[in-house]
C-alpha cells in the first residue's frame, strides 16, 4: 500500500495528534527542530477535523495512539522501551497504553484455526470458549483438547491484521523519510532505525511460530529454575496464525488480595521475581522483556508462571560480562573499576579521561546509595548511567536500553508485592555468582577450551590459508581499470533514480 494511501494516513495521524493535544507533547519529547515542527503542523493543523477524538480521560499521547488503532498502540508500546529516543517522561506515559480491543467472534477464530491447521476446530477441541483476552494483534480462547482432555490456551491472530499493520508501517517509513529530508539535524534520532526496529518486533509477533520458538527456547533455558513455570507449547496444534499452549492456572500477579487469600508469601515472591529475571539476563542472556503483572501468575503451589513471549531480550556473552562487572562495581562502590570496564569494552572513546569519567560515575552512584534501602532502584541507576555515558560519547546500545526498561518493570512488580524490598540484597548474590563463574579462573579455562576447539576445527585448513596468503602477496596486482568520471556517475545515478520513480509509479497506477 504505497503512494497516496500513506499521505492520507499521515495527514490523519497529524490531525489526530493536533485534535487530542498530543502534537506538542510528541514534538517536545523528540526535541524536534523548527523545520520538523513546521512540517508536522502543516500535516495536522489544517485537517484537524479529520482527526480522531479519542478518549478525553487519557493523557494526550496515549489518547491519540489509542484512537489511531492497533499499529499505533503497538508502536507506542515499543517506543516505551526506548527512553533514549522519546525521553523518560513520554516513555513512562506510553507504558500504560492498554493493548485491549473489541474481540472478534468465536466463529471467526474457529475458521482461522481450521485454515491454519487444516483440521476442523471442533474435531481438535471438545470446548472452545469466548475470548478471555483480546489485544491489538491476537486474542486468546480457553479450550479443551478432544484427544487428551487437557485444558489449553489458543491464541489466534486477528483477521486481516497483517495487511492492516503493513499499511501503517509503510506510512511510518514515509514519515521517517520526511523527517530525514525536512530536518537533517533530526537524524540524530535515527528515525529509519527506530521504524526498522519496530517493523522487526511486529513481524515477530505476526508469526506465532516465532513466539512459539521463543517460548520453547526460554523453557529449555529455565527448566531447572526453582519456583518458575512456563506453559508448554503444543506444536501439533500451532502454526503461523495459531498458537496453542498449556493453560496457566493461577492467581494474577497484580492481585495482592487474591495472593494473600491463597496463602502465598509476597516477600518471597518479590525476591523470586527479581532473582529469576537477573538469572535469565546474566546466566542465559535471554529474558522475558515484557514481564509486567499482566503476563505473570502465581500457581497454587507458589510457583511464578510467565506467559506471552512476543517480546524477548537477548544479550551476547561478552556484553553480559561487561554488564555484570558494571553492576558489581557499583555494588562495591568501586567507581574507578566501573569506568575502566567502560573503556576496556570500547563503550567510551579512548580519548576521554578515565578519572574524570569515574568521578561522573560517583555522582551517579552516591546519591542512589545514600537513599533508604527500600527506595534504591537498579533501573534508575542504569538510566542515570546511560545519561552519563552519552555525555562521554557512548553510542546507544538497544539491548541495554531494553534491559534497563525491563529492569524498571520487574522492580515495579517486586515492589508492588513487597514495598520494603531491598533490591541490592537480592541482586548481589546473583551478580557475584555470575562474576565468579564467568570472570574467575573457571571462566578462563572455559574460554581457552572454546578457543582451542575453534583452532582444532580450522586446523587442517591453516596451511592452505597461509599458502594462499603468501601467494597473493607474491603475485603482482593487475592494473586497475580507469575510474568512471564523477559527472558520468552522477548522470547514470540520476537516470537510475528516474527509472525507479517511473517504474514504481507505473506499478502503483496499475495496482490502483
Amino acid at each position: 500500500m504505497r503512494g497516496p494511501h500513506n499521505i492520507i494516513r499521515l495527514v490523519r495521524t497529524g490531525a489526530t495528534l493536533v485534535r487530542t493535544g498530543a502534537m506538542n507533547v510528541v514534538l517536545d519529547a523528540f526535541k524536534a527542530p523548527p523545520p520538523l515542527r513546521a512540517v508536522a503542523w502543516v500535516l495536522g493543523w489544517p485537517f484537524q477535523w479529520l482527526g480522531y477524538k479519542g478518549d478525553p480521560s487519557m493523557p494526550p499521547a496515549t489518547r491519540a495512539l489509542t484512537a489511531l488503532g492497533p499499529a499505533y498502540i503497538k508502536f507506542g508500546q515499543v517506543l516505551s522501551t526506548r527512553p533514549d529516543v522519546v525521553g523518560d517522561e513520554l516513555a513512562l506515559q506510553l507504558r500504560v497504553l492498554q493493548d485491549k480491543l473489541p474481540p472478534f467472534s468465536v466463529e471467526e477464530a474457529k475458521a482461522a484455526v481450521a485454515r491454519e491447521l487444516e483440521v476442523d476446530a471442533d474435531a481438535l477441541f471438545s470446548s472452545f470458549s469466548d475470548p478471555v483476552a483480546a489485544a491489538s494483534i491476537a486474542q486468546v480462547h480457553k479450550a479443551t483438547l478432544r484427544e487428551t482432555g487437557e485444558t489449553v490456551a489458543v491464541k489466534v491472530l486477528r483477521p486481516g491484521i497483517e495487511k492492516a499493520f503493513r499499511k501503517d508501517v509503510d506510512a511510518f517509513y514515509l514519515a521517517a523519510r520526511i523527517i530525514e529530508m525536512a530536518a537533517p539535524q533530526a537524524r540524530r534520532l535515527r528515525p529509519m532505525d527506530v521504524i526498522e526496529h519496530f517493523d522487526g518486533v511486529v513481524q515477530g509477533e505476526l508469526d506465532l511460530r516465532l513466539e512459539s520458538s521463543a517460548a520453547s527456547e526460554f523453557a529449555a533455558n529455565t527448566a531447572n529454575d526453582q519456583g518458575f513455570q512456563l506453559p508448554r507449547i503444543m506444536w501439533p496444534y500451532s502454526g503461523k496464525r495459531v498458537m496453542t499452549l498449556g493453560w496457566a492456572e493461577g492467581v494474577p500477579m497484580g492481585d495482592n488480595a487474591a495472593i494473600d487469600a491463597a496463602g502465598h508469601d509476597r516477600r518471597v515472591l518479590a525476591a523470586r521475581v527479581l532473582d529469576l529475571f537477573l538469572n535469565h539476563a546474566l546466566r542465559d542472556g535471554y529474558f522475558h522483556a515484557d514481564m509486567h503483572q499482566g503476563n505473570l501468575k502465581v500457581a497454587p503451589n507458589g510457583d511464578i508462571i510467565a506467559y506471552d513471549f512476543g517480546i524477548m531480550g537477548h544479550i551476547d556473552e561478552y556484553t553480559r560480562r561487561v554488564y555484570a562487572e558494571i553492576l558489581f562495581g557499583f555494588i562495591r562502590k568501586d567507581y574507578k573499576r566501573v569506568a575502566e570496564v567502560h573503556f576496556e569494552a570500547g563503550y567510551v572513546p579512548p580519548d576521554k579521561d578515565v578519572d574524570e569519567f569515574a568521578r561522573a560515575l560517583r555522582a551517579v552512584g552516591e546519591p542512589i546509595f545514600g537513599m533508604d534501602a527500600t527506595k534504591i532502584s537498579m533501573g534508575r541507576l542504569l538510566a542515570y548511567l546511560f545519561e552519563v555515558t552519552e555525555r562521554f560519547g557512548m553510542e546507544t546500545r538497544t539491548e541495554l536500553i531494553l534491559l534497563q526498561r525491563t529492569m524498571v518493570v520487574v522492580e515495579g512488580v517486586a515492589r508492588s508485592l513487597d514495598p520494603y524490598m531491598n533490591i541490592w540484597q537480592v541482586a548481589q548474590p546473583v551478580v557475584e555468582d555470575y562474576i565468579r563463574k564467568s570472570i574467575g579462573p573457571a571462566a578462563v579455562v572455559s574460554d581457552l577450551t572454546k578457543t582451542a576447539l575453534v583452532l582444532t576445527r580450522f586446523g587442517p585448513r591453516l596451511p592452505g590459508l597461509v599458502q594462499d596468503a603468501l601467494l597473493r602477496q607474491a603475485t603482482p596486482e593487475p592494473p586497475k581499470k580507469p575510474r568512471t568520471s564523477l559527472r558520468a556517475r552522477l548522470l547514470w545515478g540520476t537516470l537510475g533514480i528516474a527509472a525507479g520513480v517511473i517504474g514504481s509509479s507505473a506499478i502503483h497506477l496499475w495496482a490502483l
